[in-house]
């Protein structure tokens, strides 16, 4: 849905925002067509992530529905609508754009992080997408900041290396 709304932005708008407002750092992304990869180091201060996620979600959920609306994407709309439970719509939900949960997994190993970066920085060049020839030339990743040094136009990338003791 970020590729049909031209939405790589919003995306972009919230990692700056919960880096200004919480103090949560990216050391990692990409932004799929459909969906967000992203390491993200939170300080120690008790910050609860499934809220700080939810959050995220919801903002953007409601400027995808408005850019959707603006692009007149009335099918898609309609397909968002069908998706909400009986119970979200009980809620006064009228369109379910992601999915209820994520998953996060804590990272404790420098080899355990490696893994998750090159998964996550392949992911453009993996499987069924092919979104270009070689992954650190992704446009909505951090792949090129960590391989070829390359600051990202959008993002201030937080180098992990700087932060791993």
């Amino acid at each position: 849905m970020f590729e049909k709304t031209e939405s790589y932005d919003l995306v972009y708008n919230w990692l700056k925002l919960i880096d200004v407002k919480y103090h949560i750092k990216t050391f990692a992304f990409v932004i799929m067509p459909n969906h967000v990869h992203a390491i993200l180091h939170l300080p120690n201060d008790g910050l609860d992530l499934n809220k700080v996620v939810s959050n995220g979600k919801r903002f953007m959920a409601y400027a995808l529905i408005d850019r959707l609306k603006s692009q007149k994407e009335d099918g898609l709309l309609s397909k968002l609508s069908a998706a909400c439970s009986e119970l979200e719509r009980a809620k006064g939900q009228i369109h379910k754009v992601f999915e209820s949960s994520f998953d996060a997994k804590p990272i404790f190993t420098l080899p355990f992080l490696h893994q998750k970066l090159d998964y996550i920085h392949h992911n453009p060049v993996s499987g069924k997408w092919r979104l270009c020839e070689e992954y650190t030339d992704y446009a909505h990743s951090s792949a090129a900041f960590y391989i070829d040094g390359k600051v990202h136009e959008q993002i201030a990338i937080a180098d992990y290396r700087e932060y791993w003791f």
